[in-house]
């Protein structure tokens, strides 16, 4: 069973920088599909960067410039860059991993990064 595990949140000042980090255990080699979620409060869950094994990066409009999603397939761990953080990032971030295109997700518990002062 996958089981993934975020790390790395916590409270920031505006204009400053957080990495995240979700480590991926399991009977697993390697991640199709990784990626970052957040939800703010009243808000749905969004997505906020991806990136496949072979098939490069994506990233949401309002982080893109900012954020940098990266991946260490020999550790199976998605890390999340955050750079010139806003009041508007603050969210659970939940990291989401897919070991085929046709497997379902697997979900971390998410780690709160708020962003204020």
């Amino acid at each position: 069973q996958v089981q993934l595990v975020e790390s790395g949140g916590g409270l920031v000042q505006p204009g400053g920088s957080l990495r995240l980090s979700c480590a991926g255990s399991g009977n697993i080699n390697s991640f199709y599909y990784m990626a970052w979620y957040r939800q703010a409060p009243g808000k749905q869950r969004e997505l906020v960067a991806g990136a496949w094994r072979t098939f490069g990066t994506e990233y949401s409009d309002a982080v893109k410039g900012r954020f940098t999603i990266s991946r260490d397939d020999a550790k199976t761990t998605v890390y999340l860059q955050m750079d010139n953080l806003e009041s508007e990032d603050t969210a659970v971030y939940h990291c989401h991993a897919k070991l085929t295109d046709y497997s379902p997700p697997a979900w971390g518990q998410g780690t709160q990064v708020t962003v204020s002062g």
